[in-house]
């Protein structure tokens, strides 16, 4: 039995079922490459309830063959509403359903257990190995016929031969660190999430609504009829942030409706997260990768690369993590698919499709990284002259600044 489990061998193994990774499986399932995505948990993870999905995740859904699906389940999100942090009235409004430069925008603010179990569900059976960390990466030093293959440690203590290496595990990705990628910094604030049900609907009208305070900003918007998605992100008072860290579900509420009150917040708001189902970590730290590293950094090397949060943990203030996690799937499944299924241009090399790949992203990347820091850090700035000018005279061109990076279309399978 020892000896099968060493022995064992895939052709494409990709590491962490998170929207990268099952979006990397299904595209190459779609272009007819076979793959295992190896998860450390149990079943499909859905810590952080929802997130913002615009007009290039769409695009990138559907490549995959599910942007119906999503649309059908989740409310369109028509506009921006930006909130006085004096008087707790709407101060600007944004359509978020006009023209891009590349077609008309869309947002939806999309669950993430509906949109992995969509996923999951265009896959074959068994494509998702679960209980399966890995905890160290070698090279294959038989090498028969393998080329770059490598032998993933398994924390059971089996082992797995792969040709194909994606590393898609996350922020604290093994396979990032086996590259040599800069490690992700601490940005310096905090972050929590929430959930409420409303099983006669919410009443919220279909409308991202933004409020920002001393030190903090946060966001509140519907996924469907029935619930109602909302974040806070803020700057501790301690640089370690131990103060906020071992709060209880019940403390962190407080914390938050705390926050909102100083601002005098809508009481509809308030009502949103007294009613809310906290997120399984309560408090986590935000961080992002320096997005000059990854213009010299090594995305690829050799049949290994890495994509989603293990290639640009980014700030969520432009909420375009998830979605260029998105992004690099269809363009990653794209690549290594024509090379293995012979269908790109000439006869295409995996070693070089994958720098093809890491080519395409590696400057969509550091932008969306860079632009998600400056503007959480305007947003969130306590400094007076900065928040005179973010109140009074840059609120507008914030909220328009969240339909740049959405203007952009990562192609199709």
């Amino acid at each position: 039995m020892e000896q099968q489990k060493q022995d064992a061998a895939e052709d494409v193994v990709i590491v962490g079922a998170g929207l990268a990774g099952v979006g990397v499986a299904l595209g190459l399932h779609r272009k007819g490459v076979r793959s295992v995505v190896l998860e450390s948990s149990p079943a499909l993870r859905t810590s952080g309830f929802a997130f913002m999905t615009w007009t290039n995740a769409f695009r990138a859904l559907d490549a995959l063959g599910v942007g119906d699906k999503m649309r059908s389940h989740h409310l369109q999100v028509q506009g921006v509403r930006v909130m006085s942090p004096t008087t707790g009235q709407v101060v600007r409004e944004l359509d978020l359903r006009v023209q891009g430069k590349l077609g008309p925008h869309e947002a939806r603010c999309v669950q993430r257990n509906v949109l992995l179990q969509a996923l999951e569900e265009e896959l074959p059976a068994g494509t998702i190995r679960y209980n399966s960390r890995i905890v160290s990466i070698d090279d294959d030093k038989e090498k028969d016929g393998g080329g770059d293959a490598k032998i993933l440690h398994l924390a059971d203590g089996s082992t797995l031969r792969a040709k194909v290496l994606i590393g898609c595990d996350g922020i604290n990705s093994v396979v990032a660190r086996w590259l040599g990628l800069a490690k992700p910094l601490d940005s310096g604030r905090r972050a929590t999430r929430g959930h409420a049900k409303y099983s006669d609907g919410h009443g919220f009208q279909p409308k991202f609504m933004q409020l920002s305070g001393n030190g903090f900003r946060a966001g509140l918007v519907p996924c469907g009829d029935t619930d109602v998605y909302w974040f806070l992100t803020w700057s501790p008072s301690c640089p370690d942030g131990k103060e906020d860290v071992d709060q209880s579900p019940a403390e962190m509420k407080q914390f938050v409706l705390a926050k909102l009150r100083s601002i005098m917040a809508p009481d509809e708001v308030l009502d949103a997260v007294e009613r809310s189902e906290m997120n399984d970590v309560l408090v986590a730290p935000l961080r992002y990768r320096p997005p000059l590293s990854l213009l010299f950094g090594s995305i690829s090397k050799g049949n290994v690369c890495v994509a989603g949060d293990a290639l640009h943990p980014t700030t969520p203030d432009l909420a375009q993590g998830a979605c260029i996690a998105l992004e690099d799937a269809v363009v990653l499944a794209r690549c290594l698919g024509d090379a293995m299924a012979g269908d790109g241009d000439g006869d295409e090399t995996i070693e070089a499709a994958l720098r093809r790949y890491a080519g395409i992203r590696r400057w969509r990347s550091a932008q969306v990284i860079a632009a998600s820091y400056m503007v959480g850090r305007v947003q969130q700035s306590e400094h007076a002259v900065v928040r005179f000018a973010r109140d009074r005279l840059l609120s507008g061109v914030l909220a328009k600044g969240l339909l740049m990076m959405p203007d952009y279309d990562c192609g199709t399978l």
